[in-house]
């Protein structure tokens, strides 16, 4: 039976930072980029040796501007690397001069440790072990040298162990060394420690290699009474996954295909796939996935601003940029879809509302479906207007080809600020908006342009009315849909923004 590590699995809140840790840093190679085949809303990245090797994988599903998960009992505490023994003093004074964390240097079953914390608070452990790899890299580590895993059943996981390969071998504390053929989990008892929870700086799953499709079969039919397991086909390779006695997701995966399955060995992790289940869908997908530079490649620097956002950038901008508010329960990817097909050439600007409501995003609080809170209404007015300021300056942002685009919450919201800081939007398109800012201010809109895009029962009068009250010139239009987005909304924002653009 073949044993080891085939990937470890983590997650990721800031893309652009992980990739300048991993390649930048690390010195690992970028294999493979994909939308998430569990959830192809989702980038997944995929590091390795220069093959992209089965024991040399790490992973990263990337939840921009998630917050950081907590570490616990039923998940991997931390991974390791291996790099040549005579290398750690080395890596020491690489993280001294990057500023990376750092604890050690220390001895753990006789290797020594370099334990270093990646962005997001990870731990990766750089182990001093001669190891091999078929395609090392120059100044990177080898491949995978193990993980921890954390268990309030220390001996019904390490005996699960035992299925994938794994052996007992040296037992030091409360920390139990299994080993395969090539690397090691370590098994550190946890009894009444806190359970894990997902997100940022926790590693997701651990995967351990199988030769074959065969090889899954046959530990499916031996985890028949363990409990529930899910096969997938990741296209990379064909997988398994169960939990553990302590709730530890694992993964029985595949040598093959391989990483070169569909990219030339020296062209590697330069495209980015899709899976098969969306082959219709993949330039909205592209649209809402966050983008990244290599290291050495120009790049788009963001900056901390007080609300989450996320550019897209077309490949030929032309100067414009356009600002997206989604509606409830959406994100600042959500409107780049839609965006993306009215405005090709466009930069896009998502934002995130600051405010929840039964965990989902929204523009500001309301006190029931019909009652708004207006001082948080002015509140974050404030605090949008002073973002679109900062942003401006921040990002070299054109204002006479800035223009804002608002959906159902989101364009109640823009109209909102609209209404109290006319400075702040110029131009702005709302879609399915309501008057929701009481009483109405006394600014002066003379010189904006608003496009209102209605539904069959959706039309606005008090809004535009107010708005044209207030000196804006305003121009509505009705679709044959619902309070839902279709192509008609593509045709006449398109139409709109041209015009509007003409006319400056």
């Amino acid at each position: 039976m073949m044993s080891g590590l085939h990937h470890v699995t983590g997650i990721t809140a800031d893309v652009q930072a992980n990739v300048d840790f991993y390649v930048g840093f690390l010195g690992l190679k970028l294999v493979k980029r994909t939308a998430g085949y569990a959830d192809s809303e989702q980038l997944h990245l995929i590091y390795g040796d220069g093959l992209g090797s089965p024991g040399s994988l790490l992973t990263f599903l990337v939840w921009e501007a998630t917050g950081r998960g907590r570490t616990g009992i039923g998940q991997v505490l931390e991974i390791a690397l291996a790099v040549p023994p005579a290398s750690i003093e080395s890596w020491l004074s690489k993280a001294l001069a990057a500023g990376v964390p750092f604890e050690g240097p220390s001895r753990e079953f006789g290797e020594p440790v370099l334990r270093l914390r990646d962005p997001d608070g990870l731990i990766v452990k750089l182990v001093g072990v001669a190891l091999s790899t078929p395609a090392p890299l120059p100044e990177g580590p080898i491949r995978l040298r193990g993980v921890t895993v954390l268990t309030d059943k220390a001996r019904e996981t390490a005996e699960f162990l035992t299925v994938f390969g794994y052996k007992y071998a040296q037992h030091t504390g409360l920390t139990q060394r299994m080993t395969s053929e090539t690397d090691v989990v370590d098994v550190r008892d946890a009894p009444g420690f806190v359970p894990s929870v997902a997100g940022a700086g926790v590693p997701d799953h651990v995967a351990f290699r199988a030769k074959d499709a065969d090889d899954i079969r046959t530990l499916r039919q031996a985890l028949l009474d363990h409990g529930p397991t899910e096969i997938h086909d990741r296209k990379y390779f064909l997988s398994l996954y169960v939990r553990d006695p302590a709730g530890v997701l694992m993964e029985y995966a595949t040598d093959g295909p391989g990483m070169t399955i569909d990219e030339a060995p020296d062209a590697l992790g330069r495209t980015l796939f899709f899976p098969p289940h969306v082959a219709g869908h993949t330039q909205d997908i592209e649209a809402m996935l966050p983008q990244f530079s290599m290291p050495g490649e120009e790049r788009f620097p963001v900056r901390k601003l007080p609300f989450v956002h996320r550019f897209n950038r077309p490949e030929r901008p032309d100067g414009t940029t356009l600002v997206l508010l989604h509606g409830s329960g959406g994100n600042e990817a959500d409107l780049m879809p839609i965006a993306r097909r009215i405005a090709p050439q466009a930069t896009l600007l998502g934002v995130r509302g600051r405010a929840t409501e039964e965990q989902i995003n929204r523009w500001f609080r309301r006190f029931d479906a019909t009652t708004f809170d207006q001082a948080d209404i002015q509140s974050e007015a404030a605090a949008f207007a002073a973002f679109v300021e900062d942003a401006v300056i921040n990002y070299g942002i054109d204002v006479t080809r800035l223009s804002f685009l608002g959906y159902s919450n989101g364009a109640n919201f823009l109209a909102a600020v609209m209404q109290v800081y006319p400075s702040a939007v110029r131009r702005a398109v709302l879609l399915r908006a309501v008057q929701v800012l009481d009483p109405l201010p006394a600014e002066d809109l003379s010189g904006t342009l608003v496009l209102m895009v209605n539904g069959r029962d959706s039309y606005a009068p008090v809004l535009a009315d107010n708005l044209r009250a207030q000196g804006a010139q305003v121009d509505t239009r009705t679709v044959p849909s619902g309070h839902e987005l279709t192509a008609a909304d593509v045709a006449e924002v398109a139409d709109w923004l041209g015009l509007g653009y003409a006319g400056q």
